[in-house]
């Protein structure tokens, strides 16, 4: 009878040791599968998946702290899509689950329903009693909890508690690795659409082409519905115009104009030298759709040396979850390169511009020295003969070859005054085509103008400033040629810091008597822009007036 007890014993305890090697066996495998994932989701859902497998359960799940408390995330196994939509809400945190959250150390539970802790289940959630929860540590830090509950033979025991210790341990090693790896995943992306807009930037001499390539960009790598790129402020209304946008069933903004005053992202962005977050702040509604609401906003500035000043800001619908904690970093990294990626663009194309007007200012200086002064003598010479010529006829055939020879002339300051003009986009929009058309306008037959520019006319002077400029112009030509009874002019044009213009006749100067409202509007037109407008009578006779205003 001994023997026969002795024999039970030992068999019990060869299957006591067997079972815990297969335990072990299973704990080594789950090891090597958790280990593996790179892709966090999955990483957490084999985690509970093992935990199930090693500890006999009928339910598992892993919930994911939030960062400002309670779970973002509650990963489970057991319990269906269908019943989990029946549920409603998943757990977030509260009763046994929120003491778990606030002291994470292993918890196990005989009944759940007896925990003074408990604060029961939701409608259609299945029963659950006997349970088990341990903390997962990710670098000393609480990542989430793994729970299981409804052991299929009896309660959990503290070789369960320890196996599921063990497995949470790993899996916070491969939490981690696959969070590195989403966040190498992150940047990769990031920086291969920089890498995109740096090549389209060098296959493209218009900006407009890059914009819309930004926003798309930028819109799937931060999952948004939409994103906008608005370039300003404006120096006279300080609104923003909107460049590019790309978004699905969005209202198109395209060419609007956004004042910071009336939308209250715009106005945060603006004002923030970071990337900032804001929710459920309307931005752009109305139009086609004035049904869309919109929720989580990100948006960071485009702050360039050389190029526009921008704002970037992308949107999620009202509904959706916020803009995760690593988006900020990531996007102001790409703020920053894009910027920099903007103003290169702009210097190069400055640049080339700055070279083909450089080869035409030495064409049109050679045609200035050379031609005209030629053809000018010529024309004194045959003037000079006149006298001389008892023939009536050939004295009018000379002055008809004069006459020709001063319309050569002209010509020939038409072709100079072309030669400063852009080939790129177009030319009516050229602060140097249309001041030369002023002067070519104004003059008139019996006034010889000179003009000269220097500086990156053409890319600084642009908009509301090249049409102050171009007002300038046409002034003070117009006050030489009817008033002043001036026979030359010169015109400077010089841009660098800040914008002057430099008009100087040889006429009998400004009557004193004469109204001055011509004048006062120049002055007018330089204080708006916090600049000034000097005219002074020269020692030789004539007058000088210099306009100027700063670029920024």
């Amino acid at each position: 009878m001994r023997l026969t007890e002795l024999l039970d014993e030992v068999q019990d305890r060869l299957t006591t040791l067997a079972s815990s090697q297969t335990r072990v066996q299973h704990l080594l495998d789950a090891f090597l599968s958790v280990s593996t994932g790179l892709d966090l989701e999955t990483t957490l859902r084999r985690i509970v998946v093992a935990a199930v497998d090693l500890v006999d359960a009928r339910f598992g799940a892993l919930g994911v702290l939030a960062a400002s408390g309670g779970l973002a995330a509650f990963i489970h196994v057991g319990i269906d899509d269908e019943l989990a939509a029946r549920m409603g809400r998943l757990p977030e945190g509260k009763g046994v689950l929120g003491q778990l959250i606030t002291e994470p150390q292993p918890l196990r539970i005989p009944d759940l329903s007896r925990h003074p802790s408990s604060v029961g289940f939701p409608a259609h959630h299945p029963e659950m009693h006997v349970f088990v929860g341990v903390p997962v540590l990710v670098r000393g830090e609480v990542f989430g909890n793994l729970y299981l509950t409804e052991k299929r033979h009896g309660e959990f025991t503290a070789e369960d508690e320890a196996v599921l210790t063990a497995l949470a341990g790993a899996a916070g090693v491969a939490i981690d690795n696959a969070r590195l790896y989403e966040e190498a995943e992150a940047q990769r992306r990031w920086t291969s659409a920089l890498s995109d807009v740096r090549a389209c930037l060098l296959s493209t001499t218009s900006l407009d082409d890059v914009f819309p390539l930004v926003t798309s960009r930028v819109a799937e790598l931060t999952g948004a519905d939409a994103a906008w790129l608005l370039v300003g402020p404006d120096s006279g209304d300080g609104c923003y115009v909107v460049r590019a946008q790309t978004g699905d069933g969005v209202d198109d903004v395209t060419g609007a104009r956004l004042s910071p005053d009336d939308n209250p992202v715009l106005d945060a962005v603006a004002s923030s030298e970071s990337v900032v977050t804001l929710d459920r702040t309307g931005l752009a509604t109305g139009g086609r759709n004035p049904e869309v609401a919109w929720g989580p906003c990100a948006g960071v500035r485009l702050r360039g040396s050389h190029s526009e000043d921008a704002v970037l800001v992308a949107a999620r619908r009202d509904g959706r979850p916020p803009f995760p904690p690593a988006l900020p970093p990531l996007m102001s990294a790409f703020a920053l390169q894009i910027a920099a990626a903007l103003d290169m663009a702009v210097q190069q194309r400055v640049a080339r511009q700055l070279a083909v007007y450089e080869d035409r200012d030495r064409i049109a200086q050679d045609l200035h020295d050379h031609v005209i002064q030629r053809v000018f003598a010529a024309g004194l010479s045959l003037q000079s003969v006149l006298p001389r010529l008892p023939d009536p006829e050939a004295r009018t055939r000379i002055r008809q070859v004069v006459l020709q020879l001063d319309e050569t002339v002209r010509d020939i300051r038409t072709t100079i005054f072309d030669l400063h003009t852009t080939d790129e986009g177009d030319q009516s929009a050229s602060v140097r085509r249309r001041v030369l058309d002023v002067v070519t306008e104004t003059a008139g037959r019996e006034l010889h103008p000179t003009v000269r520019m220097s500086g990156a006319v053409d890319s600084l002077v642009t908009g509301e400033l090249a049409a102050d400029v171009e007002a300038v112009a046409r002034e003070a030509v117009s006050n030489a040629a009817r008033h002043a009874g001036a026979r030359h002019v010169t015109i400077t044009l010089d841009v660098a810091d800040v914008v002057v213009l430099e008009v100087v006749d040889d006429g009998r100067g400004i009557d004193p008597r004469a109204a001055r409202s011509g004048l006062r509007n120049l002055t007018d037109r330089a204080q708006r822009r916090r600049g000034g407008c000097d005219v002074d009578a020269l020692p030789d006779g004539g007058t000088r007036l210099r306009w100027w205003a700063p670029l920024r």
